[in-house]
């Protein structure tokens, strides 16, 4: 996700594994190591965070809004997290990135509407069974503890994809940012 090429080669393949550009678009790479201070952030690790999180959606999103517009239909989901609302247990530079991702569809949404392209996008927060949280132990003390989500545990990647379903087969939902937190705010 961090190559230009790579990521030209990765939609030109999968154009040419179905026949066509993709139809719906789920940009999902993410990259966000956890540095909570701003003085601990090394500049390269900001602008790496910014270049996956946010400046490969672009170009994904650059790629397939043509294929889109030919057709007059589209959908475009971005995974954002709460972390784009001042939340979560990460810093700035990962903040920052998904900030930048609710500017990009909230811009998006409003061009793309006429053309039958919906761009939203999902906020997760505190999915546990992924490579960013395994489990509930490695959040214990920090702000994403379960103890503080009313929800009383850390949501699934089950109950996130269901989020995103609901969004590709929703015509009338349209520049809007879902936050999956069990409550967590």
């Amino acid at each position: 996700m961090a190559s230009d090429s790579d990521l030209k080669r990765l939609y030109e393949e999968i154009s040419h594994h179905h026949g066509q550009p993709p139809d719906i678009l789920i940009s999902n790479a993410g990259h966000g190591k956890r540095i909570p201070n701003i003085v601990d952030i090394p500049i390269v690790e900001f602008d790496y965070t910014i270049q996956i999180n946010l400046r490969a959606s672009f170009i994904l999103t650059k790629y397939a809004v043509p294929h889109m517009q030919s057709q007059h239909w589209g959908r475009i989901i971005l995974m954002s997290s709460i972390a784009a609302q001042g939340g979560g247990i990460n810093g700035c530079h990962y903040a920052a990135s998904k900030a930048g991702l609710d500017g990009m569809m909230r811009n998006l949404a409003g061009k793309l509407a006429k053309d039958g392209i919906t761009v939203n996008n999902v906020a997760p927060a505190m999915i546990g069974e992924t490579g960013m949280i395994p489990n509930a132990d490695f959040l214990v003390g920090t702000p994403g503890d379960v103890r503080n989500i009313p929800v009383g545990r850390l949501g699934t990647p089950q109950e996130t994809a269901n989020v995103v379903t609901m969004l590709c087969r929703t015509g009338y939902l349209t520049g809007q940012s879902i936050l999956l937190s069990g409550g967590l705010k």
